[in-house]
């Protein structure tokens, strides 16, 4: 099937966690202009059932035309067209589901809605499995033939997509035993996350005001931003125990996930993991390499950095767990109204110009966000990326802190680029890659950073914003690079035949976080076993693309204050765009060449302005 993946773009940084004080609002206590309009999908439940089914009656048609496509023409129409209008209601369907239940996961009805969906979606990909081979399998003449229907013209780049994986795909019999195959290949990562998450205990510590607490997660991260260092000690030597304790385990489980990879990319032909790994949204190896080489040679403003932290903070040497504790005034603490929110992330765009506003303007007066937190309501942020001929939605849990003002600002990005992906492009392009996903969500972030600052009317908020902006700069950009550079090594070095110890990977990763830190960071032992624990390691050269993403990012922003009207249309294309080309030459269209260092030196050049700023602050 063509169908796109199901995907919501969830805000990791800044999703709320912990409730306000007090008892929840019941859905029914919050007022309907907070609360987002699902009859924008359908009008009723009964007119999803009508949707439902639609498709499940139709999903016997598939049988008409399986072992087929290759032999008429007219066939492989009418084949695409039922393919694309079952896709467009299912992904509807979906939808609605989703929000229905996510307002409310106790409410049953809405959770039978969504086992329902998600089974018929499995159903319908059962169903469709024969349309991709088929399709390798056309002849040039018939695909050229296909392409000058006026109905099918806009095929030519799924096409030329498809036709470039066809090295890469294995005989049918082939395809079979990999897909067999496929449920192990995702046990290293099951096993790590539900080991990680539920099985290993933390020990107990006490905490800033003398209390025993047993550590975890998110008590974990919390405590690296308090600005008791005893505390943060205590917190990150407790949470590395059991990394350090079952390191051999950990690293059975990290090999495995290597070795994994590896053989699926040897049995289709590729070069490596890595040029298996990019090979699906056709981004070059060189973009990859270029990452990490440019920022290599950047490194100068994350050693500044390190070593203005050590020297604010009176300490002789950084080290990890002081990486991100507070040096100025948390003015995090403000209350932020979701109203004075929406004013700030408008007044922040408003650089963009009217065709960007009004869509912005008509998100937040038309319903099209769920704000508060309730009772039952799912947790964190998302937004519900494109569903072709529905506008997008968003879910907020707004809690009035300054990390929710930056949440809907990154979730609006998203809304964004779903929104003019949805209403330029048809139904096989109206998505967009994950390496182009986190470029309109972070390019808003920036934009609220900057006008945070410009507006802040004391020394102390204006340092406090700068430091945030900073510390998002390091662990976006330097820190996600580090990784980037982590995974490549691990993969070389397995690739050639050597075996990684547990040490050996302590080793690895000890020197690059020398490397990224500078002098001023002693890298503790327990840091060394930071690749036990973190989960995007075994998603397979993944986190690179948050790096990518931040460089794109600045670089727009740049252009957009630099050229203004020319740039911000060059923009407006990027979101418009979708999955129309690869995403490299969308972003290159944009005036974004990540193949080249410029983007990389741009981003490093923007945070030794903001050390330059701060240093002054400082200063005076």
């Amino acid at each position: 099937m063509l169908l796109k993946e199901f995907s919501t773009y969830s805000n990791f940084k800044y999703g709320s966690i912990d409730s306000t004080s007090g008892a929840l609002l019941t859905r029914n206590e919050v007022e309907e202009k907070y609360k987002w309009n699902l009859t924008d999908i359908y009008t009723n439940d009964e007119a999803w059932e009508t949707d439902f089914l639609y498709v499940k009656e139709n999903l016997s048609k598939y049988s008409l035309y399986e072992g087929k496509l290759s032999q008429s023409l007219e066939l492989l129409k009418e084949c695409l067209l039922l393919d694309e209008s079952i896709g467009i209601k299912l992904e509807r369907l979906y939808l609605y589901s989703m929000l229905a239940k996510d307002s409310d996961l106790k409410v049953e009805k809405y959770l039978k809605f969504d086992s329902r969906i998600k089974s018929l979606y499995s159903d319908t990909l059962t169903e469709s499995a024969f349309i991709k081979p088929e399709l390798l399998e056309l002849s040039d003449i018939n695909i050229k033939i296909l392409l000058n229907d006026e109905r099918f013209t806009h095929y030519q780049h799924y096409f030329d997509d498809i036709l470039r994986t066809k090295k890469f795909t294995l005989s049918k019999k082939e395809e079979r035993l990999l897909a067999l195959g496929s449920e192990l290949n995702s046990f290293p990562h099951d096993v790590f996350s539900i080991f990680s998450d539920s099985d290993i205990k933390f020990p107990s510590i006490e905490n800033e005001v003398g209390e025993s607490v047993e550590i975890s997660h998110g008590r974990f991260y919390a405590a690296l931003y308090s600005n008791d260092r005893n505390y943060r000690e205590r917190a990150s030597t407790a949470f590395y125990k059991p990394f350090r304790d079952f390191s051999n385990t950990f690293n059975i489980l990290f090999n495995s996930n290597l070795k994994s990879n590896i053989f699926i990319a040897k049995a289709r032909g590729f070069e490596s993991a890595l040029h298996s790994s990019l090979h699906k949204n056709n981004i070059p190896i060189s973009v990859y390499q270029n990452l990490i080489s440019s920022v290599e040679e950047n490194l100068k403003p994350m050693h500044r950095w390190a070593e203005l932290k050590r020297k604010l903070m009176n300490l002789e040497k950084l080290k990890p767990f002081d990486a991100y504790a507070s040096i100025f005034e948390n003015k995090s603490e403000q209350k932020y109204s979701y109203d004075e929110g929406v004013k700030l992330v408008f007044d922040s765009l408003n650089i963009m110009g009217e065709d960007y506003l009004s869509v912005l303007k008509t998100a937040f007066e038309n319903r099209w966000i769920d704000v508060y937190e309730t009772q039952s309501k799912r947790s964190g942020a998302y937004s519900s990326g494109t569903t072709f001929g529905v506008h997008p939605y968003v879910l907020l849990n707004w809690t009035d802190l300054l990390n929710d003002v930056f949440t809907l600002a990154h979730e609006m990005g998203h809304n964004m680029h779903s929104f003019f992906t949805g209403k330029n492009q048809p139904y096989i392009y109206s998505n967009y890659s994950i390496f182009l996903a986190e470029v309109a969500s972070t390019f808003n972030e920036l934009l609220l950073h900057e006008h945070l600052i410009k507006k802040s009317d004391s020394k102390e908020e204006k340092l406090s914003l700068m430091e945030k902006y900073l510390n998002n700069i390091t662990t976006t950009f330097y820190r996600q690079t580090m990784f980037a550079e982590f995974e490549k090594i691990v993969y070389e070095q397995t690739e050639k035949g050597n075996a990684l110890s547990s040490n050996d990977l302590c080793k690895i990763y000890k020197e690059l976080y020398s490397k990224y830190w500078g002098s001023a960071m002693f890298v503790t032992e327990d840091e060394e076993y930071a690749w036990a624990r973190i989960p995007h390691f075994y998603y397979n050269f993944y986190v690179f693309q948050y790096a990518t993403g931040f460089a794109a990012s600045e670089t727009l922003i740049a252009k957009v204050k630099n050229e203004g009207v020319s740039a911000i249309n060059d923009y407006l294309g990027f979101l418009k765009a979708g999955n129309s080309d690869y995403s490299i030459n969308i972003l290159k269209k944009a005036g974004v060449d990540m193949n080249s260092a410029s983007p990389i030196f741009a981003t490093a050049n923007k945070m030794n302005e903001i050390l330059n700023e701060m240093e002054i602050l400082i200063n005076n």
